[in-house]
Parts: structure tokens; C-alpha cells; sequence
């Protein structure tokens, strides 16, 4: 699983795709004086990086290119860069935060030739050269990396990692899926059999259950108390917010296995969730009533989901982080999906986090894809003078309240 949110969940990328017509706009509404200060974070000898998640101790987890132009995965440590390497392949992707041992999760494509000709981790339809290859989720520790079972097929993928080292992610079995569009790349379309949400514990995969009859899902977040979260749905072409090639119905919360729908904003698709705190707080996207726009929301047991909207001028958003004081993170859309600005949500109200920032950052801030309990976020920006697509780190500056 690639998050082109990238991405996702997805990763998610919302997507390299995407990301690549996505004008520079200038910033607006500044603030009186910076409440972070930016880290610009570096590739691997290419042109693009892509952070997904930023630890408790501010250890980032993501994505670069090399040279070469293939996507390794990579660990940002203040100034240091750890290239993660893959599984055989070409391409590969940290999804999971580091935990409390230093252990990442994530994708990445091994040397043997997939029989199905899929593109599972999406890597390829998110911007990435092809392999042909399969793809496998894995455990990455003190410099090793450790593929880990799927359910029978040939794929899988990795999203998140606790500090008990339980792992969530999503797996293939070797049913094919009859919900599946026609195999068809000149549509974007590769896959062929059904994948199901998963835990690894010990190396051992579990299936966990969909909602509604739904043939395919994915886990994409795990807490320490062992909580999961993610969605169920169809197959379908690779998916932009999530990464996947899932079209989700129902966004889950899986309480040691135990399915939960946690419900819509109004719409009947479009219902997945993104990330999940050690409150139990969810959070991810909905479509309205309608179907035809979709917003992020914040899920609480006590509260049920409650709606994100936009920034003012824009149509869609989309909530990817929320950290344990219950701060939330992501991303604001315009209607014509041209122009994405990344936010957090401060008193209540999402703020564009390009206002949070030095007027004069060579970044333009697009999404906001983790945020950890001190309050520093990372995401995805573009460099105003180059138009190429950099990883960030957001630090709150000293003094002010952004991480609560």
C-alpha cells in the first residue's frame, strides 16, 4: 500500500499525481510573527521526498528518490538520513512512526516477478519507475529488513507500528476479487486479488474482519492499547486519498477484533479512516450527503464523528494526523483540485499552517500527514523557486501553543 497523500496510506500522496499540477499560490492571512519554524527535509540524490509520520521524539519516516529516480524508504534524525533499502526491488516506503525501540514499518518490493502483473503498492501509478515485482509489508530494525506474511497471495503492506510492536496493515489472499474492474494499466487499473486488513504479531498475520459484506479493507492505524483503525470496500482503480486500489464504504475501528462502523458525514461512500490517537480518537474523511464532496472528520466514542470542514475558499478536507492532546492534521482542497494547503486545527478551527510559518519560507506547506504529542508536524510541501516536492518538519516555536 503507497499513500500518494502522499502518499497511502494511504500513505496516503494526495498524490504525486496530483502534487504535479498543483500551481505555487502565495500565502495570505500571515500572522503576527512565526509560530514554527520549518526543517526542509532532503531526498536521497533525486529530486522528491515525502514524510509520512514524525515520532514522539521527532524521528521522521517516509519516502525519497535517488539518482537513479527509484523511492526508498528513509528515517530523517535531525541532520541524518538512514536509506532503509527494500526487499530485492526498486522501490520502498516507511508508513509507520518509529516506535519506542526504533522499530519502522512499511512497503517494499522484493525481486520476484508478481504473476499477476499488479502494481499493489502502488508505487508505480504514484509517480514511480515500474518493477513488475511483488510487494510485501515490513519490520525494519537496527539496520535489518524483515518481510512479513500475507494471507496467502502475493502482496502486502505495512501502515503502522505500537510500542508493543503490533503491527497493522493490509495483506492479499489468493482469491481473486470479482469486484475488481477489468485488469487494464492503460486505465490504471492492476489489481487482481482481494486484500484484507491485517495485524502482524510476532511475525504471525491475522485477518481482521470487514463491515457490511465488504470483500476488501485495510488496516492503517494502531495505538498502544491496540486499537486499529481503517476501512472496508470494493476494489477498484488506485485510489488518491488512500493509495490503495480500494474504493472504501465503511470507515473501522477494530477494538482487539472487534469491528466498530464508525459512520459518515451523510454520504453512503467514500469512509475511511486515517489515523487514531491513545484516547481512542479517530480521525479520516467522509463523504457529505450526496457523495459528491467529501470532508474530514474527528471520531470519538463519546462524540461519534464530527465534521472538519474546509478552509474558508476551498471545498474539500481531508484529517490525516491527530496526536494524543487531540490536536488534528491535514489537508484543505479547493473545488477544481488544484491547490492543497495543509492544516492544523487551532481553537477548534482549521488554519492554514502556511500562516503559521516565516512569510518569507521558500515552502508552500500542502499537507499535514503527522502530528506528534509535542505538537511538530510533517507533510509534503513544494519549493516556491523550483516547483519540486519536498518532505518538511514543522517545530512549534518556543512560547507559543501549537503542540497544546
Amino acid at each position: 500500500m503507497k499513500s500518494t497523500v502522499q502518499n497511502s496510506m494511504l500513505a496516503v500522496s494526495l498524490l504525486a499525481a496530483l502534487a504535479a499540477t498543483i500551481p505555487v499560490v502565495a500565502q495570505s492571512g500571515q500572522t503576527a510573527g512565526p509560530r514554527y519554524r520549518l526543517i526542509e527535509l532532503g531526498t536521497l540524490g533525486g529530486t522528491y521526498s515525502q514524510p509520512f509520520y514524525v515520532s514522539s521524539k521527532g524521528v521522521t519516516s517516509g519516502e525519497a528518490s535517488l539518482a537513479d529516480g527509484n523511492w526508498h524508504a528513509i528515517l530523517y534524525q535531525g541532520r541524518f538520513k538512514t536509506d532503509l533499502g527494500t526487499l530485492g526491488g526498486l522501490n520502498s516506503s516507511a508508513f509507520g512512526s518509529p516506535n519506542a525501540i526504533g522499530q519502522v514499518v512499511g512497503a517494499a518490493e522484493t525481486s520476484h516477478t508478481d504473476p499477476n502483473g499488479e502494481d499493489f503498492c502502488g508505487f508505480y501509478g504514484s509517480g514511480a519507475p515500474w518493477s513488475g515485482t511483488t510487494c510485501q509489508g515490513f519490520l525494519w530494525q537496527d539496520g535489518w529488513m524483515i518481510p512479513l506474511p500475507t494471507l496467502g497471495g502475493h502482496n502486502g503492506a505495512a501502515s503502522a507500528i505500537n510500542n508493543q510492536g503490533e503491527v497493522a496493515g493490509n495483506a492479499e489472499t489468493a482469491t481473486t476479487d470479482s469486484t475488481c474492474p477489468p485488469y487494464d494499466p492503460t486505465q490504471g487499473q492492476y489489481q487482481v486479488l482481494q486484500d484484507k486488513p491485517v495485524v502482524w504479531e510476532n511475525g504471525h498475520i491475522k485477518e481482521l474482519p470487514t463491515y457490511g459484506g465488504n470483500p476488501d479493507g485495510f488496516a492503517i492505524a494502531i495505538n498502544n492499547h491496540g486499537q486499529v483503525a481503517g476501512a472496508s470496500g470494493v476494489c477498484s482503480t488506485l485510489n488518491v486519498i488512500n493509495g490503495l486500489y480500494l474504493s472504501p464504504v465503511h470507515a473501522l475501528l477494530w477494538d482487539h477484533g472487534k469491528v466498530t462502523n464508525l459512520g459518515s458525514l451523510g454520504g453512503n461512500f467514500g469512509n475511511q479512516a486515517h489515523n487514531m490517537n491513545d484516547r481512542g480518537q479517530v480521525v479520516g474523511v467522509s463523504d457529505l450527503a450526496g457523495d459528491a464532496v467529501f470532508h474530514g472528520f474527528v471520531w470519538s466514542q463519546s462524540t461519534g464523528m464530527q465534521d472538519i470542514p474546509p478552509l474558508s475558499g476551498d471545498t474539500y478536507s481531508v484529517a490525516l494526523a491527530i496526536n494524543d492532546p487531540g490536536v488534528v492534521a491535514g489537508v484543505s482542497i479547493d473545488a477544481s483540485f488544484t491547490i492543497l494547503r495543509a492544516f492544523v486545527v487551532v481553537d477548534g478551527v482549521p488554519t492554514d499552517l502556511n500562516t503559521l510559518i516565516p512569510a518569507d519560507s521558500p515552502l508552500q506547506l500542502q499537507t499535514a500527514c503527522s502530528i506528534n504529542s509535542r505538537g511538530e508536524i510533517t507533510g509534503l510541501a513544494v519549493e516556491k523557486s523550483t516547483g519540486q516536492y519536498r518532505g518538511y518538519l514543522a517545530i512549534p516555536v518556543a512560547g507559543t501553543d501549537s503542540g497544546r
